[in-house]
């Protein structure tokens, strides 16, 4: 196969992957290690193995145009984040009595951190611990399926463009998983996005958080000088 052939490959991969569009367009992208990465992609695609060297010269010459959105820095830059200590949560099987049962429960304590996260067999609710054990009494034994406790929900508050704007909350999950941090449940509703972790990742992951919503801010003031402009 043609080395312009496997470098178009290489070149669409790229193109697909964000990830390594920033590494190589910010200078931190290792060439023989994302060659490494793609080579078994790449020879997934040929259906025989390919050469290693060949796939970092085609590394180096691929074109990268990754450029963050002006719109999805500023609407990260504008997130606030609260930190919600002493959170547990329970999953059920989902059936008419437990989806009936799980809404009424959450009219109940109108005041407590309450949310309610409906899948196609299953219901997890993520409630403050000290009302736990009554909402887990509600419920039949042999229609739990799990719960733990000793949990935090990070909740992010966002500007409404969130709602319309690709990227936002990818972006606040990015990092946490890089610091190998477990994100046990997550919902998003309407400009608010709820991650839930364990307590003991609570104060790295908000610290994570900050840490972006600090840079991006920084960076939209360098953008906003032409002089000092650069890409994030």
């Amino acid at each position: 196969m043609a080395e312009l052939s496997v470098s178009r490959v290489v070149q669409h991969l790229i193109d697909n992957d964000p990830s390594i569009q920033d590494a190589l367009a910010r200078g931190y992208g290792n060439y023989s290690a994302i060659a490494r990465l793609l080579k078994p992609k790449v020879e997934e695609i040929y259906e025989r193995e390919v050469g290693l060297a060949g796939l970092i010269t085609a590394v180096k010459r691929a074109r990268v145009s990754y450029t963050p959105k002006t719109e999805y820095q500023r609407i990260v830059a504008e997130s606030r984040i609260n930190l919600r200590t002493d959170v547990a949560k329970i999953s059920i099987e989902k059936t008419r009595r437990t989806l009936e049962k799980a809404r009424l429960v959450s009219a109940d304590f109108p005041e407590a951190f309450f949310q309610v996260l409906e899948g196609a067999t299953t219901l997890t609710l993520i409630t403050d611990e000290r009302i736990f054990d009554e909402v887990r009494s509600i419920f039949k034994e042999e229609e739990i399926l799990a719960e733990k406790r000793n949990l935090a929900a990070l909740i992010v508050q966002s500007p409404r463009g969130i709602v319309d704007t690709p990227g936002c909350i990818v972006a606040f999950y990015n990092p946490i998983s890089r610091a190998h941090i477990n994100i046990e449940e997550t919902a998003s509703c309407f400009t608010e996005t709820v991650i839930v972790l364990r307590m003991e990742d609570a104060a790295k992951a908000f610290s994570i958080l900050t840490d972006l919503i600090f840079r991006m801010r920084k960076n939209l003031k360098k953008s906003d000088d032409p002089s000092k402009k650069e890409i994030c």
